[in-house]
């Protein structure tokens, strides 16, 4: 009874361990696509008053990755406790079909809660169609891959990739440093300067690191600046930057901020 206890209890901490990868997984894919690639909302771009705040759209978007880092965190301390469930048989199945049931649950609760009830953002904000966005990015990423989890659960093909669960770890933690550290073009960072500091401050501040300035969005918020080869964008924090692109320090949506836009 307790050899049989014990198992359950291992098996039960590697599907709760897929799911929440899977789940976390779903976050990081919006993020690093729909956030920083696409651009084609923040978390809360929905809220005119958010909305007209890029600091602050940035800040909530920070926020929210670091909600799927603590989901993952949550989901690899699961798939420690129920290691000697991993290997089991049928466990790459199981493990798959939560990691896509998980997947798959992040975009529904995203279109549910997000999209319709609270209104704070929707999948394309540039769209004179919203709702055709919400619905086909719901389908594709939401029911397609919870649908195809239920089926392999069930007992549909699968059961031969028997390192799902690691993979699916493997996968996720590469998704999440790729949201933290993204790749910055060489020699050109993006700066966010501490709250308060004018343009004359900026431009010293720029010119103390031997850079040039490249442009800035409208609002006087991001800089986009160019600095000389070998320069450590680090340097600009001791010159008022509270955030640096590419310096060693996570800042993936001011990696992302497309040039035209600074």
């Amino acid at each position: 009874m307790n050899k049989i206890s014990k198992a359950g209890r291992q098996a039960g901490y590697a599907a709760m361990a897929s799911g929440a990868l899977g789940f976390a997984l779903g976050g990081f894919f919006d993020g690093i696509l729909l956030h920083q690639i696409l651009q084609w909302h923040h978390l809360l771009s929905g809220l005119p008053q958010a909305a007209a705040d890029l600091r602050f759209l940035i800040l909530t978007d920070g926020l929210f990755h670091l909600a799927m880092y603590l989901v993952a965190a949550l989901g690899l301390l699961w798939l420690w406790r129920g290691r000697a469930a991993v290997l089991a048989p049928a466990a790459g199945r199981l493990g798959l079909a939560w990691g896509l049931i998980g997947f798959g649950s992040w975009h529904i609760t995203d279109a549910l809660l997000s999209h319709w009830l609270l209104g704070i953002h929707r999948i394309r904000m540039d769209s004179d169609m919203p709702l055709v966005w919400d619905i086909l990015w719901l389908c594709l990423f939401g029911l397609a891959p919870a649908l195809l989890g239920v089926w392999l659960k069930r007992g549909g093909r699968g059961s031969g990739f028997h390192a799902a669960p690691l993979a699916l770890a493997a996968i996720t933690v590469a998704a999440g440093a790729v949201q933290a550290f993204p790749q910055a073009s060489e020699g050109l960072v993006v700066v966010l300067f501490r709250s308060g500091m004018d343009e004359t401050g900026v431009m010293a501040a720029i010119a103390a690191v031997d850079g040039s300035l490249v442009g800035r969005d409208p609002s006087g918020t991001l800089w986009a600046v160019a600095l000389p080869e070998g320069g450590p964008a680090s340097s600009l924090y001791a010159h008022g930057a509270l955030v640096v692109s590419g310096a060693g320090l996570p800042a993936g949506c001011l990696d992302y901020t497309r040039p035209d836009e600074a």
